[in-house]
């Protein structure tokens, strides 16, 4: 499988580096190459095109980000500790590579509605693990049960994702994990006094 030869992480990581210095519409193929320290044919052996390239990236790190959260909150006790963990996980894991956080935040957004598809579909692994942690708070007691799942997990997942976009275009200038505590105080508690 292509996924398992080294140049495919190679090109992956480099397609990251340039796309998050030049933007995706000005990143060619062959800075990409060139980065990776491979032919500009070899990428072909790999990946169709340019946006192959970027939707295979996405669903390489946010296939690994699923599994390290799976395997994280397996180890928590309670919805609330779960959630928490994925707040901060979501939130390391951008702060760790900050040229990732350009990518998903900025360059995923100008693509086009094909490309946008494919990603939401690559987020859906993600989005169930938010629902699964709602679900489970709602039989502790934690959560209200008549919260509509599919409405919070966006606002969650929506919540998160302006955090760390925000974060980006201040040019990270302050700890995005340091506001775990307070994101997931907001998302467990809301407005009330």
């Amino acid at each position: 499988m292509k996924k398992n030869k080294p140049k495919y992480k190679q090109i992956i990581d480099a397609a990251v580096e340039v796309i998050a210095e030049n933007g995706y519409h000005a990143s060619q193929v062959s800075k990409i190459a060139k980065k990776a320290g491979v032919a500009d044919g070899t990428i072909y052996l790999y990946f169709k095109n340019k946006e192959d390239i970027l939707v295979s990236l996405f669903q390489e790190k946010m296939g690994q980000f699923v599994e390290r959260i799976k395997e994280d909150i397996e180890k928590k006790d309670n919805a609330s500790d779960k959630l928490y963990s994925l707040i901060q996980m979501h939130f390391r894991q951008l702060a760790e590579n900050h040229n990732l956080a350009i990518v998903t935040q900025l360059e995923l957004r100008q693509s086009n509605k094909d490309l946008r598809l494919k990603i939401n579909d690559v987020l859906k692994g993600y989005l169930g693990i938010v629902d699964e942690i709602l679900k489970e708070g709602i039989e502790e007691g934690l959560y209200h049960p008549e919260i509509n799942i599919k409405l919070v997990r966006q606002m969650i997942f929506g919540t998160l994702d302006e955090v760390v976009t925000n974060w980006v275009m201040k040019e990270q200038r302050y700890n995005l994990v340091s506001q775990t505590k307070d994101v997931h105080h907001f998302i467990t508690n809301g407005l009330i006094k």
